[in-house]
């Protein structure tokens, strides 16, 4: 093993562009992610249509079991179908678009469920006393369901970030670059520096975000039901 300083003079560089590619890839795929789960999930809790619901909730959750490789590898072959039923090329089957197909896919299901968890639990004599008080229901979901689902929201998002970091590794095998690049190259020719250039910054930054969204879900939890999170 070389020294530190010889490490990261000879990786150093290659390390800052894949943590940026990595990081651009998860914050994409987390944003994208966010836009579809949370309002989905704050209307399917609002929805009293119980065969719906349950419909919505099982087609999510038919994804969460895949492995994620075989995800990644689906999402490909996926395109790669449309593409020749369509007799054109209309989705790209590598790079970005693809890996980003399947980051936001896995990291669906966590922020829709405990959004949907988190509107549920509010306390109904609650909303009623809102409703008695002559809010509205659009009123009633920002003042009151909303800001009391936070906490679980900011829960289900600290879940899908950790778990779009590790996937995201994978996604190199697609050739959208990341973290996994060094990875996967130092395990073609067993170069164990070249590993650990990757699966650092790469565990570095799962266990960074963990603690930062940690700490603002705890902050945005009121002092008296700090407590069991749906997970």
């Amino acid at each position: 093993m070389m020294s530190t300083a010889g490490f990261f003079q000879q990786y150093g560089r290659e390390m800052l562009v894949s943590t940026h590619e990595h990081l651009a890839l998860m914050l994409i795929a987390m944003c994208v992610a966010c836009a579809m789960a949370i309002p989905l999930g704050i209307a399917l809790a609002r929805c009293r249509n119980r065969l719906l619901v349950n419909t919505a909730m099982g087609l999510v959750n038919i994804i969460q079991p895949v492995p994620s490789l075989a995800l990644v590898a689906l999402t490909v072959v996926l395109f790669h179908l449309i593409n020749e039923s369509m007799d054109a090329r209309v989705l790209a089957t590598l790079g970005v678009f693809p890996a980003l197909v399947a980051l936001v896919a896995y990291a669906l299901l966590p922020i829709l469920r405990n959004t949907y968890t988190g509107i549920r639990q509010v306390d109904p004599a609650v909303i009623e006393v809102a409703t008695a008080m002559g809010m509205t229901r659009r009123q009633i979901l920002f003042a009151v369901q909303l800001p009391l689902a936070l906490p679980f929201i900011m829960a289900g998002i600290r879940i899908a970030t950790v778990w779009t970091v590790g996937v995201a590794t994978l996604v190199s095998l697609v050739g959208a670059g990341g973290l996994g690049d060094l990875i996967f190259r130092g395990l073609s020719n067993y170069r164990i520096n070249l590993i650990l250039a990757g699966a650092a910054p790469a565990a570095a930054l799962a266990l960074v975000l963990d603690w930062l969204l940690a700490r603002l879900e705890r902050w945005l939890t009121p002092a008296g039901p700090r407590g069991v999170r749906s997970q």
